[in-house]
């Protein structure tokens, strides 16, 4: 992994783990036991899928950089179907509290999401490689 993704993956998984717990708390002091469960199983799958997702892109924008924009396009909506599904799965679980564990993992999504923005924004990516100095430029390059 790159600096810059392991710099993306800190940025984005910190701050998404601190509302998963958050929303554990919470769920455990409202619900109980079953709240804890549901947001701790909530945190754990947003973090397992989106990091998932994090380190594919890395691998395709090291290999395939040409597909990198599909590709990321491709990953989100997977994501965000797999989570979709997820929740449909998990929502008449009896050993967790549906309701807190899908308010804890669209809590995590949407602070995971907001957290790589803002990572990416202070990131200094090289969009183009540079030029050595010993190699011509202009026409007589071939």
């Amino acid at each position: 992994m790159l600096s810059n993704d392991a710099r993306i993956l800190r940025g984005a998984a910190i701050p998404s783990l601190g509302a998963g717990l958050i929303g554990t708390l919470i769920g455990g002091i409202t619900v109980g036991s079953q709240g804890a469960i549901g947001g701790a199983v909530g945190t754990v799958l947003t973090l397992a899928f989106f990091g998932a997702g994090l380190k594919a892109m890395s691998v395709i924008g090291r290999r395939w950089s040409e597909l990198f924009m599909a590709a990321g396009l491709l990953v989100y909506t997977t994501q965000i179907l797999v989570m979709a599904i997820l929740l449909a799965v998990f929502r008449d679980a009896t050993f967790m509290n549906g309701r807190v564990f899908g308010l804890t993992m669209l809590a995590c999504v949407l602070v995971w999401i907001a957290g790589q923005a803002w990572v990416h924004t202070r990131v200094k990516t090289l969009y183009v490689e540079p030029e050595s100095e010993d190699e011509p430029v202009g026409p007589e390059r071939r």
